[in-house]
């Protein structure tokens, strides 16, 4: 599960790629600085984890991870081409959300693309890119489409009736996203066409430090716009946080964020939110050896979540036996747990609760 860093030329994408990842993607004060997509594999932070390290002291700890992409700016006109559109359409298509970078921050040394800080302005040229771009996915379809209605085939005509709405809407500039649409029109005629607008979106409003707390009038105008949208808002200090990042002492770090009145990086949070944006979870297993975080999406049944360690635990799928968070740190240990009566064994139909400690029993 990939998210995907986007925005226009020269908004901090790739300095908080590399806030995130650790890694070093080049960086610098002018457009079209990131060409080819920076991939990073990002570990989550999860306070749960560090707790049952603490109570089982195994001999490795893994947690959960999210992808994170960093993709091309984006300028007016990508949908026809223009600067790196077509690759930059291409590459965010591949991804299973958004995280749209927004500027919100004056500063004369930092060269604008469009000459001035606005972004409103920004969002409407990103979204009007990928509405046009979806347009054209959605006329391509419904060409086909309409010779089988006009066949009477009931089917071909109610998916006529939804790529209408959907393109009514896309000419209207609403994006995909926010098109009201009953759940099976939605499983059957527009998640297949995998739509870039239809991703899910977390707008990042790139601030500076002193708005690092409380966010500025910049971030409550973009929360204003996006309130139809169904969409997160979340502002961090981009700069500031790549400049946390550099220091290599922990205590240092701290200090700084204490200093601008914040008790964890704003990329910690960002990254819990791309992990609940791309619709996961995670339930854990607790063993001397290791303490483990495995991802699974949201709604998952116990065997579908055994075969995230090995397909085979899926196919040979006995029984999960099942210890709520809750309890394994009320009672602080697996024997203990077991004592108080608290383990529960479950079958195939249980659906994994959000941080479940679970031991899988199966035969192949």
């Amino acid at each position: 599960m990939k998210a995907g860093i986007v925005g226009l030329p020269n908004v901090g994408k790739s300095t908080l790629f590399n806030c995130l990842s650790n890694a070093k993607a080049q960086s610098a004060n002018f457009p079209f600085c990131t060409i080819e997509p920076n991939i990073g594999v990002v570990n989550v932070p999860d306070s749960r984890l560090e707790k049952l390290q603490e109570l089982v002291d195994p001999e490795r700890v893994i947690p959960a991870t999210v992808e994170i992409v960093d993709i091309a700016g984006l300028v007016k006109g990508a949908s026809k081409g223009e600067g790196l559109g077509n690759q930059f359409l291409a590459n965010i298509r591949e991804t299973d959300a958004i995280l749209h970078v927004l500027r919100c921050f004056n500063d004369d040394n930092i060269v604008h693309v469009d000459g001035s800080v606005d972004p409103i302005r920004d969002k409407e040229t990103i979204d009007i890119e990928l509405q046009l771009k979806d347009l054209e996915a959605v006329e391509k379809r419904l060409d086909k489409v309409k010779r089988a209605a006009k066949t009477g085939n009931k089917e071909a005509q109610k998916e006529e009736e939804i790529l209408v709405l959907l393109k009514n809407n896309l000419e209207a500039g609403v994006s995909v996203r926010a098109v009201d649409l009953q759940k099976e029109d939605y499983v059957d005629y527009v998640k297949p066409l995998q739509l870039i607008t239809d991703k899910p979106v977390l707008y990042v409003c790139n601030v500076d430090e002193k708005s690092a707390l409380e966010g500025n009038e910049y971030v409550s105008k973009v929360r204003e716009m996006v309130q139809n949208e169904n969409a997160e808002v979340l502002y961090l200090a981009i700069g500031t946080e790549a400049d946390i990042n550099e220091l290599d002492d922990y205590e240092e770090r701290q200090l700084f964020l204490e200093d601008i009145g914040l008790n964890e990086p704003g990329s910690a949070k960002l990254i819990r939110s791309a992990y609940a944006l791309l619709n996961l979870e995670t339930y854990f297993t607790a063993g001397p050896k290791e303490v483990r975080a495995w991802t699974i999406k949201k709604g998952v049944s116990a065997p579908q979540a055994a075969g995230v360690i090995h397909t085979d635990f899926e196919k040979g799928f006995i029984r999960a036996e099942v210890i709520s968070y809750q309890d394994y740190t009320s009672y602080g240990s697996e024997s203990k747990v077991k004592e108080a009566g608290k383990i529960r064994v479950e079958g195939k139909d249980y659906i994994v609760s959000d941080g479940d400690v679970m031991h899988f029993r199966f035969n192949v």
